[in-house]
């Protein structure tokens, strides 16, 4: 039934080629979505890409997704003009989702021969991974593609509140996409749709293997999460299903732990010592 009802809407997933986007759009096309999918790829990982359409629409959703940079106006204002097109005049677009994992992992300060971060790499980490979802949002708004009640989730982590080496200009990154929810949550209150922080645990994820130090992170987050696992892109997909059905608009302005409880452990001594 639910599945029926939701086969005239659509969700837009930036980020959508692996990870958590991948997983979430092929999750909402299982919940009767249809997906616009924005992505990022060369050549190489387009088989990832070509895979994920073919699961969405094994599900018997319309997948309709476009290789541009997300932060690009003018790529923004295409994708866009694109999705009117196909709405027709209405308002189609009923889950946003916030998932860009493109910023840089530098030091702020030089150490050795380390080179420290640069203005235009602090700036361009901070547009990708937290304006982005502002300027999308007001895009769509004004252009009354978004539906009453719908759902805005954008991806943070534990670091927008701890220190991760090489993590600073992401870390401010999540922080400033934290405080973007709470705004927009606010501003998009008369409208009924809901925005959320997911804060999902450790991940083995394409973005995880980019941190300098993933492997002990990685062994750490197994320690610490009470369920001895790592999170999976798959569990953060469940997550954002349960937070469409009806009645998760009451949902909003805030930060959602979706990691078995990983966040809430401040120790690891359990298990072998972690050199």
């Amino acid at each position: 039934m639910a599945q029926k009802a939701n086969e005239k809407l659509w969700a837009i997933i930036l980020g959508a080629s692996s990870g958590f986007g991948g997983a979430v759009a092929v999750k909402l096309a299982e919940d009767g979505y249809n997906i616009f999918g924005v992505h990022l790829d060369r050549q190489a990982t387009m088989h990832n890409v070509d895979r994920i359409v073919n699961d969405i629409k094994s599900n018997g959703s319309e997948a309709v997704f476009f290789n541009v940079n997300a932060a690009d106006a003018e790529k923004r204002t295409e994708v866009i003009d694109e999705i009117k097109d196909i709405a027709g005049g209405k308002p189609i677009i009923k889950v946003l989702m916030h998932s860009l994992a493109f910023g840089t992992l530098k030091p702020f300060i030089r150490h050795n021969e380390e080179q420290p971060i640069t203005k235009a790499q602090m700036e361009m980490t901070l547009d990708v991974m937290a304006h982005s979802l502002v300027y999308w949002v007001q895009e769509l708004v004004k252009e009354n593609l978004f539906m009453h009640k719908g759902r805005i989730f954008a991806m943070t982590s534990s670091g927008s509140k701890a220190v991760i080496p090489y993590y600073g200009a992401v870390s401010a990154a999540k922080a400033s996409l934290e405080s973007h929810v709470r705004q927009l949550s606010t501003e998009l209150g008369e409208m009924e749709i809901a925005v959320n922080s997911i804060m999902a645990g450790v991940t083995d994820t394409p973005a995880l293997r980019k941190i300098p130090g993933n492997v002990p992170m990685i062994e750490v987050a197994k320690k610490k999460n009470p369920r001895n696992r790592l999170t999976t892109p798959g569990d953060i997909a469940k997550v954002i299903s349960v937070l469409c059905r009806d009645g998760g608009e009451w949902i909003s302005g805030g930060v959602i732990n979706a990691d078995g409880g990983e966040d809430s452990v401040n120790y690891v001594g359990q298990g072998d010592k972690v050199i």
